[in-house]
């Protein structure tokens, strides 16, 4: 006996290579330039406030760094609050609040561990470089990736405790209010997604 075949009910399915939804998403991750410049001073302020806090309540600030290490943790941090800012916007479109803020907690730590860890890195190896090899040798290649090697590691191993505590907390009090503001915009409809 043959079963007639049902039709199927609701919209159509979407083809293979829509990328409607992936405008959508890029359209949506585009940051302005004032909450852009606020963001990165607000949030490189925060880390460097973090890292000041951490040296007063380990070493009571006794060291001959102090600056440079605030003045690392401030520029890695503004420079990581775009990136962050529009992957959180990227990740986030049209989800709810909790994934949100999911999503900016993810996001900013990443990319501030990171950013800053690569600047750490670059001036670990601009005070190895005068006992490296020539450029573009080979030593000089197992050099530079050695050195780069263990300043992300030193960096992981007492860098990262510079985020404690006040840094964790600003961290939580960021992503909540990224999560606020992204559940108050509504998805963008762009001209080829209609």
């Amino acid at each position: 006996m043959k079963t007639p075949i049902r039709k199927r009910r609701g919209p159509k399915p979407k083809p293979a290579n829509d990328n409607s939804n992936l405008r959508e998403r890029l359209h949506a991750a585009r940051i302005g330039l004032a909450e852009t410049l606020i963001g990165a001073i607000g949030w490189g302020a925060g880390m460097a406030l973090s890292a000041q806090a951490s040296l007063w309540l380990s070493s009571g600030a006794i060291t001959s760094h102090y600056w440079s290490v605030t003045a690392m943790f401030f520029a890695g941090a503004a420079l990581a609050w775009p990136p962050s800012l529009a992957a959180h916007r990227f990740l986030a479109y049209g989800r709810r609040r909790q994934t949100s803020f999911a999503a900016a907690f993810l996001c900013l730590t990443i990319f501030s561990i990171a950013i800053t860890a690569v600047l750490f890195a670059i001036i670990y190896r601009n005070f190895y470089a005068q006992w490296h090899g020539d450029p573009f040798t080979k030593l000089w290649l197992v050099q530079i990736a050695f050195t780069s090697a263990s300043a992300l590691y030193q960096f992981a191993v007492v860098g990262l405790r510079m985020y404690l505590p006040v840094g964790a907390a600003l961290l939580f009090t960021a992503a909540f209010l990224l999560s606020r503001t992204h559940s108050l915009q509504k998805p963008v409809k762009t001209p080829a997604a209609q």
